[in-house]
């Protein structure tokens, strides 16, 4: 199977169990095809995203609702579902960007599916499906301004999963707190896939900064209204990013860029 037909199945698909599955045979890329960057992604009909202000999210706190646990964890699944249709959306879009990294975007890419589907599992397991609420698309709002490779990384690995370096720990914490251990084991399992990602982000910013400092780049390859500020949660916890091997000094400025 072709990466190429992959990365449509995943991204412009309507079937979620397709959309979610690994690839079932070895992937070649050997036919990556013109660039393709559609604006949306297919989904099925009760995944259609919705302006935010439909889609309210439960505070942090809620996990200990049961209720409201469900709209979170519905919610953390979307936006990993979002996140496994996005790094299909670069493979798409940026068919020339070299072997390597195209690697490197299918494993994000395959970690991203198999996020979805472990919470998707904790909210059956909590009595909701995938589905059963509006979702957003906050992601998907920016693939207009992610126009070149490094732009991508550092609006997805080094923005959006540089965040949920804080918010994992803090959402685990909550779920500890409200006694679902086996909801905070996934998500410390994501945070240290996360740890990973934000590794490749970092990666590639080194291989493509020049002679600049990697903060200054960073900074210019984000479009508003990303800021620096979207790369941490409200609390901010280092360890992640040290794991991850960024420079400390650019752990100093992000947690300086306030929450």
């Amino acid at each position: 199977m072709e990466l190429r037909d992959f990365a449509q199945t995943v991204l412009l698909g309507s079937d979620l169990q397709a959309k979610l599955a690994a690839p079932a045979e070895p992937l070649t890329d050997e036919h990556p095809g013109p660039p393709l960057r559609p604006l949306a992604p297919g989904r099925p009909a009760d995944l259609q995203i919705v302006p935010a202000p439909k889609a309210p999210v439960p505070s942090l706190q809620g996990m200990a609702d049961p209720n409201q646990r469900r709209r979170i964890l519905h919610a953390l699944a979307n936006h990993e579902l979002q996140a496994a249709e996005l790094y299909a959306w670069a493979l798409l879009a940026f068919p020339d960007a070299g072997a390597e990294f195209r690697r490197d975007l299918l494993a994000v890419l395959l970690d991203e599916q198999r996020h979805t589907r472990m919470y998707a599992a904790r909210l059956e397991a909590n009595g909701a499906r995938l589905g059963d609420f509006p979702v957003s698309g906050y992601f998907w709002h920016k693939a207009p301004y992610l126009s070149t490779p490094l732009r991508f990384v550092c609006a997805m690995a080094l923005t959006f999963e540089n965040a949920n370096l804080d918010h994992t720990v803090d959402y685990a914490e909550a779920a500890r707190r409200a006694g679902d251990t086996k909801t905070a084991a996934v998500i410390d399992r994501v945070h240290q896939d996360e740890v990973e990602h934000v590794r490749l982000g970092w990666k590639w910013l080194q291989a493509w900064k020049g002679g600049a400092s990697a903060w200054e780049v960073f900074n210019a390859q984000l479009t508003w209204p990303l800021h620096p500020s979207r790369a941490r949660g409200r609390r901010f916890h280092p360890h992640g990013r040290e794991a991850a091997g960024l420079d400390p000094e650019f752990i100093r400025l992000l947690e300086e860029s306030g929450p």
